[in-house]
Formats: C-alpha cells, sequence, structure tokens
C-alpha cells in the first residue's frame, strides 16, 4: 500500500488517532496542526488528504482553494458541519468527498480506500488520448483541459466528468449515474454535487470560449458532451 496521506486537524487527539490507525494499515501518514502549515505540507505531493474545515485562522476551505491548482490527490473534508450549503461550498472550491464527525473509523478507511482504488485505475489506464472539440484539447493521459493552447484549472472531480462525458460523447447521463460513476456506489454525497460541478465547469470553459457550449442540459433527463 504505502500511499501518502496527510491529516489537517486542529485537534491533537484526532490527529494521533487517525495516525495511529491508518499506519496500522500501511499508509504513510503525515500531520498538519492548522492551515498554514497544511499548505507547506502539501508540497510533498500525498495521494489523499484528510481535511478539517473548521479550524482556527486558515480554514479548510481557504486552505484547499490555495493548494488545488498544484494538488490533484482526493481531498476529504472532515467537518461537523452538516447542512448542504456548507458540503456544497466544500465541494466546489475543490474538495472530493465529505463526513461528518463524529464519524465511523470503519467508514473513513472504506471512503479512503475507494478514492485511492479509483486514483490507480486512472494512473494504470494506458489507453488514453487526446480529445479535440472546437477550441477545446482534452488531454486524458495528462489529465489537462486546454482551451487555444492555454491550460485550464480544473479540480480532479471536475476532470473526471469532463472526461466521462467527453469520452461518451452525445450520450446522455443522468445525474446518477454521473455521480455513481465519478464518485463510486459506496459514496454518501448526494447527486446534486454532480450539478454544481457542472455549473463550475460550464463558468469555467466560458472564460475561454464563451461562444460554444460542451455540455448540454437534457431537461428532465441529465447532461451530454455536445459533438
Amino acid at each position: 500500500m504505502n500511499e501518502k496521506i496527510l491529516i489537517v486537524d486542529d485537534e491533537e487527539d484526532i490527529i494521533s488517532f487517525l495516525k495511529d490507525s491508518l499506519e496500522d494499515e500501511e499508509y504513510k501518514v503525515f500531520s498538519a496542526y492548522n492551515g498554514d502549515e497544511a499548505v507547506e505540507k502539501a508540497k510533498i505531493h500525498p495521494d489523499l488528504i484528510l481535511l478539517d474545515i473548521m479550524m482556527p485562522g486558515k480554514n479548510g476551505y481557504e486552505v484547499c482553494r490555495e493548494i488545488r491548482d498544484r494538488v490533484d490527490c482526493p481531498i476529504i473534508f472532515l467537518t461537523a458541519k452538516g447542512e448542504e450549503e456548507d458540503i456544497i461550498s466544500g465541494l466546489g472550491v475543490g474538495g472530493d468527498d465529505y463526513i461528518s464527525k463524529p464519524f465511523s473509523l470503519r467508514q473513513l478507511k472504506a471512503r479512503i480506500s475507494a478514492h485511492l482504488r479509483r486514483e490507480r485505475r486512472s494512473f494504470n489506464n494506458e489507453n488514453k488520448v487526446n480529445l479535440y472539440f472546437g477550441h477545446l484539447n482534452i488531454d486524458l493521459k495528462g489529465r489537462i483541459v486546454y482551451c487555444r493552447g492555454e491550460a485550464i484549472i480544473l479540480t480532479k472531480k471536475e476532470f473526471d466528468i469532463i472526461e466521462f462525458l467527453s469520452v461518451n460523447c452525445g450520450q446522455v447521463f443522468s445525474k446518477e449515474q454521473i455521480y455513481e460513476k465519478i464518485w463510486g456506489y459506496d459514496a454518501e454525497g448526494d447527486s446534486k454535487t454532480v450539478a454544481e460541478h457542472v455549473k463550475k465547469i460550464r463558468y469555467k470553459l466560458k472564460q475561454y470560449d464563451e461562444d460554444r457550449e460542451y455540455i448540454s442540459t437534457v431537461w428532465g433527463v441529465g447532461y451530454k458532451w455536445e459533438k
């Protein structure tokens, strides 16, 4: 196993407990106790980050926003906040998943394992190519989207959605199908997350190509990538 996991939380007891538990699973565990330390520790390029939202000083949202353009690993928010808007905010700044405190250690380990498993599958896929749509070039192997030669900054989940829809260009998928494909059957979020991510993707693409709609809504059904 030996994947690197960075735990960010201002509560030492939580970090100590999680560190011991994850090291038992043979993960390499690193820790940070505040936002500034988390930004510095992100330079080790962890394979997954467990990120507490409510921290004094720089909170989890700010940390995620600051590191997302150079760290593409899964980020799971640890939060005592369970309101839908808080969850959407976390996913909107680049988080991939969330789990509410107090949480089941067994469930957290399952979430971590599922995200890392999907990362490995993505890394091992040797059959990826470049796709071209108008001014857009989707480098599936490098996981970068270019428009007129300029790279568009995307979160991991945003790219995953673009990849899934563009590879299946013209095919309509419901929000539930997209959610299951990108987040996995064992995720416990909500398919509303898909709509939020699609909104973000559309906004980013419009900044580079305002004349074309790449993802269209099929009302009452879902979304599709336009040919």
